[in-house]
């Protein structure tokens, strides 16, 4: 893999960031500065003079199972009040210099045509939508003929697939992709030194998605998947059995922690203190890497946390929080140019130089060949922010966020590129 570099110093500690203090100085201010920002009543229309940023934000209804356990269900408006957060974040932010935004909302059922919603947005040409959506949706948006002057900023497909063979020019991914999702939590594995993964997966595609995202990143930093079961829940009910359901399927080879691809929940919370060996469970359930959780608290984000939770009256989850991005990286930029004109917010957000604090501790910014929003990823136990990746120690000649995900090398995306 040419161009990155793994190792450890003797110490085990990572070489010094180049600047690093300045850089998270920086963010730290810009994210007080934001966050001390006095929100507009409602949050939809601006109050700026002039015209405002229209923002669209286009979602597919998914129809989901009941969750096991009694545990909350995924919630209906999961990802859209991030973006009426992002909106009156940007608006109170926009409004010191003259600048308004305005979110224009439309959720399609599962049966729907979304092609032929999105060419009945507007009046005009759609510069901007925020897409909650799975996979095939995004690609069969962005292929439009009616799309190609659109910024797409992707919140719902974690498909590495759509930062790799099936990229697309102009489609940003504020959601992380499953690879880095995976990579976050292999190189906390490789930190531990817990080498052996005795892998589970469920029946679902997403599963299969997951699971191959371990094998891939457990293959790019030398831990071995040392056994691989299925599990199939169909037909029981794990709440009742799960105490010898898991014994033979998590019964292997020696290993040190069980990994489960659970992305519905359908079994994996029951798994734990359930396998055949006193091991930890990690994945989907268990220590699980994500890019927010309710536990999520420093660089100032107990205060976006506190402003979400008065708006939706729960937690933020990692879709609300890439829903609160993608708004406010549009409106970041818009401030940065001094402008609603749609063509220079779009040339500056698809810019390499383009740069957004985030409550991460970090500026964020978009990858140039595959269009992916690099940022730390959480790795979050039981009510705790366990470690956050990239871990300690884990180097990369242009910024260690680039060993999250696919890098240029391993990316073959090469459509992104002609988004500038």
């Amino acid at each position: 893999m040419q161009g990155r570099r793994w190792k450890r110093d003797g110490a085990g500690r990572g070489r010094p960031r180049p600047h690093r203090a300045t850089r998270i100085a920086a963010a730290v201010v810009s994210g007080l500065v934001l966050a001390g920002a006095i929100a507009m009543p409602g949050g939809t229309r601006a109050s700026a003079a002039g015209e405002a940023l229209t923002i669209h934000y286009l979602e597919r209804r998914i129809e989901r199972p009941a969750p096991l356990n009694n545990e909350d269900p995924i919630p209906d408006d999961e990802g859209l009040k991030g973006a009426d957060l992002g909106l009156r974040d940007s608006n109170a932010t926009g409004r010191f210099v003259g600048l308004g935004f305005t979110l224009e909302t439309r959720i399609v059922a599962p049966e729907e045509d979304l092609r032929h919603v999105f060419r009945s947005l507007g009046h005009g040409p759609v510069r901007f939508v925020v897409l909650n959506a799975p996979a095939d949706d995004v690609l069969a948006l962005t292929d439009l003929p009616e799309a190609r002057g659109t910024v797409f900023l992707n919140i719902g497909a974690p498909d590495t697939r759509l930062r790799d063979a099936d990229c697309r020019a102009r489609l940003l991914h504020v959601l992380p992709s499953r690879a880095m999702l995976a990579d976050a939590l292999v190189q906390f594995l490789a930190f531990k030194r817990w080498a052996r993964i005795l892998l589970l997966s469920g029946p679902a595609p997403a599963d299969a998605l997951y699971a191959e995202a371990l094998r891939r990143s457990a293959k790019k930093f030398g831990l071995r998947i040392v056994a691989e079961s299925r599990f199939d829940p169909e037909g029981g009910d794990t709440r009742d059995t799960a105490l010898r359901e898991f014994v033979i399927p998590t019964r292997g080879p020696e290993h040190d922690v069980v990994a489960v691809a659970d992305e519905a929940g359908a079994f994996g919370t029951n798994l734990l203190y359930n396998t055949a060996s006193p091991r930890p469970v990690v994945g989907t359930q268990g220590l699980t890497p994500a890019a927010w959780g309710r536990p999520v608290e420093a660089w100032a984000a107990v205060q976006l946390q506190g402003r979400f939770r008065r708006l939706a009256g729960r937690a933020m989850r990692p879709v609300d929080y890439a829903g609160w991005m993608a708004v406010h990286a549009l409106g970041e930029a818009a401030v940065q140019v001094r402008s609603t004109d749609p063509d220079r917010v779009a040339a500056l957000v698809l810019a390499p130089t383009f740069e957004v604090g985030g409550f991460k501790g970090r500026p964020l910014s978009f990858r140039a060949w595959n269009g992916q929003l690099r940022q730390p990823v959480f790795l979050i136990g039981p009510g705790a922010v366990t470690a956050v990746a990239p871990i300690e120690g884990f180097l990369h000649h242009r910024t260690e966020l680039d060993t999250l995900g696919l890098d240029e090398p391993e990316s073959v995306c090469r459509t992104f590129r002609k988004a500038g």
